[in-house]
């Protein structure tokens, strides 16, 4: 087949998603596929260049965005949406291509549309909860545990106080524009011939919170991880530490419960190092409150992915306080891979990664989290147990020779009830 996937990320410097796309490229293209990448660049220049990763072709599309909120989102959806649509049903005309996969928000819907108008199969990849949250988090707190019950305008002027902080009576005139946005994204969501969600929460959740996606159809595949490569990577690299140490691995952020980090371990007792390994927008405040602590915590800063699996290959238990829906948890799934044991929050699609007492140990409040890290650092075997489990489960679940397949199969499938 000849597939198109447009995605918002693309190795070599990007997140989770930009790397499962191409995990997904990379099990398609070794099971004789053509796959071509589209990635559109907001905030730079207008046009398109092409690059090439590890011989993929990339075609990028610059894109104009000013770093204004709301009318920058705009432009980097309701505007690349339509500009985006033009140049994917070009390129699907130019390349005979087959079916389109959109792989994340900016470019779902595009994806949609332009295959739609050349009368081909389109597929969604769904991550995280951006059909159905304007911040694509559920968070409408600053704190606390509870997860928007729903988009409502009455919630939205709620969830905007965390985003805008202060300045959050400003942002009120914007709701009736974020309202729109969301529907709009839900119905061009909702248009496609299927959607993959990347764990049984998420798929859950889309039903429950729309309409429009709760009558489309909708598989559960996960997303693809390349264990060997992984195991292998894991081996090679030297210890970052001769001594055991705790990680925390991602992004500094409220929905990855990062504000309760430093009194998890505190109240855990953790005699060990926390080694830190991410950068985000809580960064300074966690930094202030490590110095104040009497437990030893260490920031890496952000690290690249060679660097993120030395840490996780060698780590003694991994940390995952996360509060936030995580849809499927990337990190979870290559810490799994590596055998590394988890102490996690239960939310969104983590039980599909971490089941209790088998492939790891799920916490529902920071206590309890801590709580499971002193548990874990004080028993050896129960480490070496779930470590074991989790390297067996994560093959069985998530290598790449196992979920791409069913993703082509879905392809054919589509292909052949269109034709």
């Amino acid at each position: 087949m000849r597939i198109l996937l447009p995605t918002d990320a693309f190795p070599p410097i990007c997140g989770g998603s930009g790397w499962s796309t191409y995990e997904l490229a990379r099990g398609l293209r070794a099971r004789g596929h053509t796959v071509l990448i589209v990635q559109p660049r907001p905030q730079t220049p207008k046009g398109i260049r092409e690059r090439t990763f590890d011989g993929f072709q990339v075609i990028e599309y610059g894109a104009p965005a000013p770093p204004v909120p709301y009318l920058r989102n705009y432009f980097k959806n309701e505007k690349l949406f339509a500009d985006l649509t033009n140049v994917l049903t070009g390129l699907i005309e130019r390349e005979r291509i087959q079916i389109v996969h959109g792989q994340h928000v900016m470019t779902s819907v595009p994806a949609v549309r332009s295959a739609h108008r050349s009368s081909i199969p389109a597929v969604c990849t769904v991550r995280d909860y951006w059909p159905v949250c304007y911040w694509s988090d559920l968070i409408h707190t600053s704190d606390g545990l509870t997860l928007c019950p729903g988009c409502s305008a009455s919630m939205m002027t709620r969830c905007v106080r965390p985003h805008a902080r202060a300045l959050w009576p400003l942002t009120l005139p914007m709701i009736p524009y974020m309202r729109g946005n969301l529907g709009r994204k839900q119905r061009g969501l909702g248009a496609a011939d299927a959607i993959v969600a990347v764990s049984s929460t998420i798929a859950a959740d889309l039903r429950a919170r729309s309409p429009e996606l709760a009558a489309a159809r909708m598989e559960i595949i996960p997303n693809a991880v390349n264990i060997e490569a992984l195991r292998e990577a894991g081996a090679s690299n030297r210890p970052p530490m001769t001594t055991p140490y705790a990680l925390y691995l991602g992004k500094l952020a409220p929905n990855k419960g990062t504000t309760h980090l430093v009194r998890i371990v505190e109240r855990a007792n953790l005699d060990w190092p926390l080694v830190v390994a991410g950068d985000g927008p809580e960064r300074a405040t966690i930094e202030k409150e490590a110095a104040q602590s009497d437990r030893e915590i260490r920031f890496a800063g952000w690290v690249d992915q060679r660097a993120a699996t030395a840490w996780m290959a060698h780590a003694s238990l991994l940390v995952f306080p996360s509060r936030g829906p995580e849809s499927l948890s990337r990190v979870l799934i290559e810490a799994s891979a590596l055998g590394v044991p988890i102490a996690a929050m239960n939310t969104g699609g983590t039980p599909d990664v971490i089941i209790h007492e088998r492939t790891g140990l799920l916490s529902d409040t920071p206590d309890a989290l801590a709580e499971d890290i002193r548990r874990l650092r004080n028993d050896e075997p129960l480490r070496a147990r779930l470590g074991a489990e989790a390297r067996t489960h994560a093959a069985a679940r998530f290598d790449t020779a196992v979920v791409v397949p069913q993703i082509e199969r879905l392809y054919v499938d589509l292909m052949e009830t269109r034709n």
